[in-house]
């Protein structure tokens, strides 16, 4: 189970603040990524495929 990502706010602390601390912590701490992945089913050889895909490009990069 994943930890939730929280934020205190302070008494003298204003809200904008604070949320952009959280969106922040989020943002860290994959969130957002994992939100975005799971928005659509995604097959598992169009996963396959994917990941040779960026496997390849990666591999052309530090050539």
């Amino acid at each position: 189970m994943k930890k939730l990502s929280t934020v205190r706010v302070g008494e003298t602390e204003n809200v904008e603040s604070a949320i952009k601390r959280f969106k922040r912590k989020c943002q860290k701490d994959g969130i957002i990524g994992d939100l975005r992945k799971h928005e659509q089913y995604e097959k598992p050889s169009v996963k396959k495929k994917k990941k040779q895909k960026a496997a390849i490009k990666r591999n052309k990069k530090r050539a």
